[in-house]
């Protein structure tokens, strides 16, 4: 049988920190990060494609302003949001990806899916929210918005000055709600694209209904949970640096491209991977293999191909 592998895509994949964000560059973007799965492809795997919406989603609750205040439209709760980033940057990679197929005569078919994602509403990030997202507003206009739909603001200091963001909880994920079809899709042999953003953010209320929540989930850490679910064989996450490291950009610098369970929950504890960067990654990598899965691997997607690139992390050390 054909090895399933889920790749979560990082934010460079779509947008560069130096562009405008206009469609024509981020199509360009998205189609050079997908030539690079075709080896994944022609390798003979099976493909769950996720990816992140930061920059998007938070164009969209910036959009959400503008009409509001210029023309009266009520603003769309966070979840309708990330779903309208879901479709589209699922349509966007959907289309380059059949284009980069056809280039190189693959037959497969492209599915995206909506994704809704669990969260329990109990989860502790909900009272203390930390994920910033939308515009920046000075200290007067926070203090009126915080009083008008009781969002919660946090100062944020850049070298432009101080402005105030919006910020949300960051629950854990904990089930996908259309996983049996993912499953089923991906072993027809369908490339399908999931999860995206980590997914649109919901609980299950004690009458066993579907409810939104205002909130944003961590795109690896969903992924590593749908790979899981789905008993993937593989998990990467594709970021802009070919390896992970401890004591990046400090003395005693060191890339890991090989490393078990235990040094990774070492080296973790220990503070050696950033909070806002790395750390994250690496959760979602050890809760892959921790449920099941063979091997995470996190690189570059240039690297992908050439396998002396990449920290492979796994249950235990590989002969």
């Amino acid at each position: 049988m054909s090895k399933i592998a889920v790749v979560a895509l990082g934010g460079n994949a779509l947008l560069r920190g130096n562009q405008a964000g206009t469609i024509e560059e981020q199509e360009q973007n998205t189609t050079e990060t997908l030539e690079n799965l075709v080896y994944l492809i022609k390798e003979g795997y099976n493909l769950v494609i996720s990816h992140g919406n930061g920059p998007q989603v938070g164009n969209i609750l910036m959009r959400n302003d503008a009409g509001e205040s210029m023309y009266g439209i009520p603003q769309m709760p966070l979840d309708i949001c990330v779903a309208d980033s879901q479709g589209g940057i699922g349509y966007m990679i959907e289309r380059m990806l059949r284009n980069v197929l056809q280039k190189h005569g693959i037959d497969k078919e492209v599915c995206c899916l909506e994704t809704p994602v669990i969260v329990n509403h109990d989860d502790p990030a909900f009272k203390n929210p930390t994920k910033r997202v939308g515009r920046s507003y000075n200290k007067k206009q926070a203090d009126e918005l915080a009083s008008q739909k009781n969002w919660i603001f946090k100062e944020e200091i850049k070298d432009t000055g101080s402005g105030w963001r919006r910020v949300v909880p960051s629950p854990r994920p904990i089930g996908i709600l259309n996983i049996k079809v993912i499953n089923q899709l991906v072993r027809q042999g369908i490339i399908v694209i999931a999860a995206g953003g980590g997914g649109v953010p919901v609980y299950i209320d004690a009458e066993k209904n579907v409810r939104p929540t205002e909130a944003v989930i961590d795109k690896d850490l969903a992924s590593s949970l749908m790979a899981a679910e789905i008993k993937a064989d593989e998990f990467y996450i594709l970021t802009d640096v070919p390896y992970v490291y401890i004591n990046y950009k400090k003395p005693g610098e060191k890339k890991l491209e090989f490393i078990n369970h235990a040094d990774t929950v070492k080296y973790l504890n220990e503070g050696m991977f950033g909070e806002g960067n790395m750390a994250p990654k690496i959760r979602a990598c050890l809760n892959f293999i921790e449920n099941g899965g063979s091997k995470s691997v996190i690189t570059e997607s240039t690297k992908l191909e050439d396998k002396s690139y990449g920290t492979k992390i796994t249950m235990e050390y590989e002969d």
